[in-house]
């Protein structure tokens, strides 16, 4: 059954295994205990706060005129219990540059990333794909943001 129009779908690739994987993942951390230990730590980018740990990734993004729309580091589940995001992510609008973009994440990234489409908003979310990894998410989708700079400018 193909999805509808309207709903999200995903456009990374992702064996079998990882996605069972990806499931393990998410029962164990369900199970464990989760105890506050520290307030997100965020900074300004422009008039928004943005998780710290995004903001290399953001402002490289912002500096290409790319723009985001929503974004969360979630790099710790003992950061924030109650409003922790279980994946990094950033959410950014459909257009040409954030097309070559996404493709270039995909193939830089590999299956650390995992990438949905929603046609009814025309916009794009990069996630980790993996619980856990969203500190190394971070740095990685910075570095790709800056390798896809150089790129542009290069290129």
């Amino acid at each position: 059954m193909s999805p509808k129009p309207e709903e999200e779908q995903v456009i990374s690739t992702h064996s079998v295994e990882r996605w069972h994987r990806r499931r393990s993942e998410l029962a164990g951390w369900l199970q464990r205990p989760k105890r506050r230990l520290r307030a997100k730590q965020v900074v300004w980018l422009g008039d928004i706060e943005v998780d710290v740990e995004m903001f290399d990734a953001l402002a490289c993004l912002k500096r290409m005129n790319i723009p985001t729309e929503f974004s969360c580091a979630g790099v710790s589940p003992l950061d924030e219990p109650e409003d922790h995001s279980l994946y990094a992510y950033i959410t950014m609008p459909a257009s040409e540059k954030t097309d070559r973009f996404v493709q270039f994440a995909m193939e830089r990234m590999k299956h650390r990333l995992l990438v949905t489409y929603e046609p009814s908003g025309k916009r794009y979310d990069l996630s980790s794909f993996f619980i856990g990894h969203n500190r190394s998410y971070c740095l990685l989708l910075g570095a790709c943001a800056e390798a896809f700079a150089r790129l542009e400018h290069h290129g």
